[in-house]
């Protein structure tokens, strides 16, 4: 059965930082993978380039300026459904 998966991120630019999240469609047991998360950033509106894999850390530019989108994962290293307390937290860091 397919279900559908929340990928949360984090949009840095140079004045503001976002919370957003994306939506993958994807078997009930499989995890989101890398291309997985590329893909749901793009249809966001992103046209991305991986530049830290093991921090999920993308490059994007809007109008020729860049920044950043850091995709959020749990304690477990998940970067699906992750809680709104994991957010807190790591916007306190």
């Amino acid at each position: 059965m397919i279900k559908e998966k929340s990928i949360h991120f984090k949009v840095i630019h140079r004045d503001k930082t976002s919370l957003l999240r994306g939506i993958v469609f994807l078997e009930e047991s499989q995890k989101p993978t890398l291309n997985d998360v590329e893909e749901c950033l793009r249809e966001c509106g992103h046209e991305v380039i991986l530049i830290d894999k093991e921090h999920l850390i993308f490059k994007a530019f809007d109008a020729g300026v860049p920044y950043l989108i850091h995709v959020l994962k749990d304690e477990k290293g998940n970067i699906d459904d992750i809680s709104i307390e994991h957010h807190a937290l790591d916007l306190m860091q």
